[in-house]
């Protein structure tokens, strides 16, 4: 059996990514902490931590290169709406430590992973929130003004393109962006988008080990 860093690696070579090692190794140290309390708090489906590198792992990763920093209007702030386990938020933060990621869920037992999660690997740029985010106001973070709302805010399973806007909008920037991690093109989601909102592009993710399909839908707020 391959060990999870040998499994990693091979899926970052597929997926023409290259992280440092002590990344490689922090994030192996979070499949590790979701494969021990997945016993306790049955955080995922997925019991086998050899899956859990391409289904989770790899899964999240490959949409690092949607992160870049380069351009003149750099990302400060992430929010992940119904992290579940801490995915994709945990693995992106991780290999993002200049961007602060807030991961929320309205499941009192997956905050308190995440919690467990951020002081076992040390993590400085994330904060887990237990809340419905319909209800959560941007004033619960002493924010102040739109400049210190989300300048992205990302989906993996949560709910559909509407219901995610729906609840989402009035945590996210002006001109913000929401990116929803689906399987299929969600062609029937597409037709019901709200006014206001714009499908800036759907793009196919080749996840290393994963035959099923994945694409990530950007939308862009105004």
């Amino acid at each position: 059996m391959k060990s999870l860093q040998t499994l990693l690696s091979h899926g970052l070579l597929e997926q023409e990514q290259v992280l440092e090692q002590n990344t490689q190794q922090t994030l192996i140290h979070f499949i590790e902490l979701l494969n021990k309390w997945n016993k306790v708090y049955n955080l995922t489906s997925v019991r086998n931590p050899e899956q859990m590198i391409s289904l989770h792992l790899l899964d999240s990763l490959i949409l690092l290169p949607f992160f870049d920093n380069t351009s003149s209007e750099p990302i400060k702030r992430v929010l992940d709406v119904g992290t579940g386990g801490g995915l994709p938020g945990i693995p992106l933060a991780i290999c993002l430590p200049e961007i602060d990621f807030v991961l929320m869920d309205a499941r009192g037992k997956k905050i308190r992973f995440i919690q467990t999660v951020i002081a076992q690997l040390g993590l400085q740029n994330v904060t887990a929130i237990h809340a419905r985010v319909e209800n959560y106001q941007v004033d619960d973070l002493q924010q102040v003004d739109d400049s210190q709302k989300f300048d992205r805010i990302i989906s993996r399973a949560f709910a559909s393109l509407a219901e995610m806007l729906s609840l989402c909008q009035h945590l996210c920037q002006p001109h913000g962006h929401f990116l929803a991690m689906k399987g299929l093109i969600p062609e029937e989601e597409i037709a019901l988008l709200p006014e206001g909102f714009t499908i800036e592009t759907i793009n196919k993710l080749e996840v290393a080990g994963l035959e099923a399909q994945r694409h990530l839908v950007q939308i862009t707020f105004s």
